[in-house]
C-alpha cells in the first residue's frame, strides 16, 4: 500500500530533466532518479510550469490509483508521496512528489509494448491480438477495465513495457505504473473539480483499442476475473488515508465519487 511520507525532506541534490506531456496538456512533467547503495531510485514531479511552478496533482493520483489497485489485487507499480524542497532551474520548491523504486529483478531488461510489437508481430496482427498471442490476455482485461475507472488518458505504449532476461529466457510484462493522467488531473481548482463530469468519456491516448475508455470495456474476454478483489464504500478510508493534509475535502469526495460510480458502472456493464 502506498505510504506517505509528511516530513519534509530535503531532496534539493536531486538534478531534474524535462519531459514535455504525451497528452497535449501545457507544462511538464520533471523526473530525476538517485542510487543509494546500489538501490535505484525514481522521482516524478505533479505538472510544473516555468512560471506558476508546481501546478498539477498527478502524484496524488499515482498514490490514489495505487491504493485503488492494492485494495483490488491488481499488480502494480508502487509509490511514496514524499514532501520534499526540490530546487528547479535555481528555484526552491516545497511540493509533494512521487518516488519508486526499480520493478526489473537481476538480469532483465526492458522495451516499449510498441517497440516489441513492431519488431515481432505477425502481419495484420493488431496490438491487441498480439498481445494475447503471447498470454497476455488478463494483464490486458485487467488493464483496460483500470483505465476505465480512473478514466487514464495516458496509456501509451511506452507506458506498457516488456521485461526480458535473455539469460533465463523469460518474458513477462512490467506491473501497471504511470497513472498520473487520470482521474481529474486537469482539474485545478475545486470549482472546476465540483463541475467535472465524473461520468464522461473524453479521448484518451490508447495504444490498445481505441481513445475511448468507455468503448475499450467492449475488448475484454474474461470479464469475469479482472479482479482478484472488490471495491467497496469502505475502502475510501484506506485509499485516502494522510491526503486530507495535502489536499481539500473536495477533491477527496468528488474524486471517490468518481472511482466508485464508474466501478459500479463497470460492474454493471460486466453483469450484463
Amino acid at each position: 500500500m502506498a505510504t506517505i511520507i509528511h516530513k519534509k525532506q530535503d531532496l534539493t541534490f536531486l538534478e531534474w530533466s524535462h519531459i514535455r506531456t504525451s497528452s497535449g496538456t501545457a507544462g511538464s512533467f520533471l523526473k530525476s532518479q538517485s542510487n543509494i547503495n546500489g538501490k535505484k531510485k525514481y522521482y516524478k514531479l505533479s505538472n510544473y510550469d516555468a512560471t506558476k511552478g508546481i501546478v498539477g496533482h498527478e502524484c496524488i493520483n499515482e498514490i490514489i490509483v495505487d491504493r485503488l489497485l492494492s485494495v483490488l489485487g491488481v499488480e502494480h507499480l508502487s509509490y511514496e508521496l514524499i514532501n520534499a524542497d526540490i530546487v528547479i532551474d535555481g528555484r526552491t520548491f516545497n511540493t509533494y512528489l512521487c518516488a519508486s523504486y526499480d520493478y526489473k529483478k537481476r538480469g532483465e531488461s526492458k522495451v516499449a509494448l510498441d517497440n516489441y510489437y513492431d519488431i515481432n508481430k505477425q502481419k495484420g496482427e493488431s496490438p491487441i491480438d498480439f498481445c494475447h498471442r503471447m498470454g497476455w490476455g488478463q494483464y490486458i482485461d485487467t488493464m483496460l477495465a483500470i483505465d476505465y475507472i480512473i478514466l487514464n488518458r495516458d496509456r501509451h505504449g511506452a507506458n506498457i513495457e516488456i521485461l526480458r532476461n535473455s539469460r533465463a529466457h523469460t518474458i513477462r510484462l512490467a506491473p501497471l505504473f504511470d497513472h498520473g493522467l487520470s482521474l481529474m488531473y486537469s482539474c485545478l481548482d475545486d470549482a472546476s473539480i465540483q463541475g467535472f463530469d465524473i461520468l464522461k468519456d473524453v479521448p484518451c491516448n490508447n495504444y490498445i483499442g481505441g481513445k475511448s475508455c468507455l468503448e475499450n470495456l467492449d475488448l475484454i474476454q474474461d470479464k469475469c476475473n479482472v479482479f482478484p478483489g472488490e471495491l467497496s464504500k469502505k475502502d475510501k478510508d484506506i485509499i485516502f488515508e494522510g491526503l486530507e493534509q495535502i489536499v481539500s475535502d473536495t477533491f477527496i469526495r468528488r474524486t471517490w465519487e468518481m472511482i466508485i460510480k464508474r466501478y459500479t458502472r463497470y460492474e454493471a456493464l460486466r453483469n450484463n
